[in-house]
């Protein structure tokens, strides 16, 4: 942020709190709120229980992403991305990976199975950070035993990336050319064992929460988002789509192994209230999880049948020894759980440490629009719609 637009915010922010009545009460919901996910500081002005206005404060977790990359080579800076969104590690380095190798030109000449080795990491990943998205949603709203079904079965899921990565949340799996190395041994029956296991988990999960009454009065019609709104705050991911837009970055751009493969994009209805509230946001995570156990079986197959284990397969042989590109500037985005991950580099010539570093993290556009969604709401509605977002805060404070 520029000198202007801070001084700027500065004003807005307190012309806000000057015009507060001897009615209007200004409340601190945060930093260390339960609700909030995370250190977010969000000051309410009040009347009564109804929320007059919103200011978010952040800056409580500042991780330095941006300025460690500028210091450090390519390479070092991928166990930083994990850290970002730390619920989506795999997600996170597989985009920073990609922009590097298509700087490269390698993006061509990764091996198939890496691709699907890739994209079958990347959506175990996403299950695992819907489920913790739709866990913690219910005990947001009250429900404790979705919470506990969805650790339980995230659980899984760590325990096989641990197995391929040596990590249990910041994996360092994905490497410029290649993978730290090959899943190992097994691996592919195992997924297919808790593939086996998950789908009926899921069906449960499902009937427990979409049509449960209470749940359903906390969350439909509350926190309606129109297209158009989400379109101009920047909201991408299960945000955007619950609103109808029919946007997912793995079809539009078609990146890795995505375009051969068959899953549909889950996108909102309104089937409970308006389209774009609360519950369809929770509702296209849930449909979203259906579609990567889909991706999963299809990665499998391929892995097993036609890009099977050979021992003359090995991972790390386009790694390079050093990174050394032209000086330009490159965008990449990718499609993470929460929405469109990019980086913007600007190289340099004659070094492999980048010049500038920009990370743009859904998060941080998708807790924007909150205030808009959040004026005129009773404080308790206004904990639904801030949890139907699903912020890391990691990737908020960069």
């Amino acid at each position: 942020m520029g000198k202007e637009q801070y001084e700027v915010g500065l004003r807005n922010y307190e012309q806000k709190i000057a015009s507060v009545t001897s009615q209007e009460m200004v409340i601190n919901m945060g930093p260390q709120h339960p609700s909030t996910h995370g250190v977010l500081r969000l000051e309410l002005i009040t009347d009564g229980e109804i929320v007059k206005d919103i200011i978010p404060h952040l800056g409580y977790l500042h991780r330095c992403f941006d300025k460690h990359a500028e210091s450090i080579n390519y390479t070092k800076s991928i166990p930083f991305t994990d850290r970002l969104d730390y619920l989506s590690s795999m997600n996170n380095s597989h985009a920073f990976v990609m922009g590097v190798e298509r700087m490269l030109g390698l993006d061509q000449k990764i091996p198939k199975r890496v691709e699907y080795i890739r994209v079958l990491v990347c959506e175990l990943n996403r299950i695992a950070s819907h489920l913790i998205a739709i866990g913690t949603y219910g005990i947001d709203i009250g429900a404790f035993t979705p919470f506990m079904w969805c650790f339980r079965d995230r659980e899984h899921i760590m325990n096989m990336l641990e197995w391929a990565s040596g990590s249990r949340m910041l994996y360092n799996y994905i490497w410029i050319g290649g993978l730290f190395y090959d899943i190992p041994v097994n691996f592919e029956e195992r997924c297919q064992e808790f593939v086996s296991y998950f789908k009926p988990k899921l069906i449960e999960l499902d009937d427990l929460l979409s049509n449960n009454e209470i749940f359903i009065a906390r969350t439909a019609n509350i926190g309606i988002l129109p297209a158009d709104v989400a379109i101009n705050y920047g909201c991408s991911g299960p945000m955007l789509r619950a609103s109808g837009v029919k946007w997912d970055l793995r079809r539009i751009d078609g990146y890795s192994a995505y375009p051969e493969l068959d899953f549909e994009i889950p996108v909102g209805k309104g089937e409970m209230g308006q389209l774009g509230d609360c519950w369809d946001r929770y509702k296209v995570r849930v449909d979203e999880v259906k579609e990567s156990v889909k991706i999963i079986e299809q990665c499998l197959e391929r892995l097993l049948k036609d890009f099977k284990r050979t021992t003359e397969f090995d991972p790390r042989a386009l790694v390079p020894k050093k990174v050394n590109l032209k000086a330009q500037d490159y965008y990449v985005r990718a499609e993470n759980p929460k929405g469109e991950l990019g980086f913007y580099f600007v190289t340099a010539e004659k070094t492999d440490i980048p010049r500038r570093v920009k990370a743009r993290g859904p998060s941080f556009n998708n807790l924007s629009v909150l205030p808009e969604l959040g004026k005129g709401v009773l404080i308790a509605d206004l904990i639904a719609i801030l949890g139907s977002i699903d912020i890391v805060l990691g990737e908020v404070d960069r």
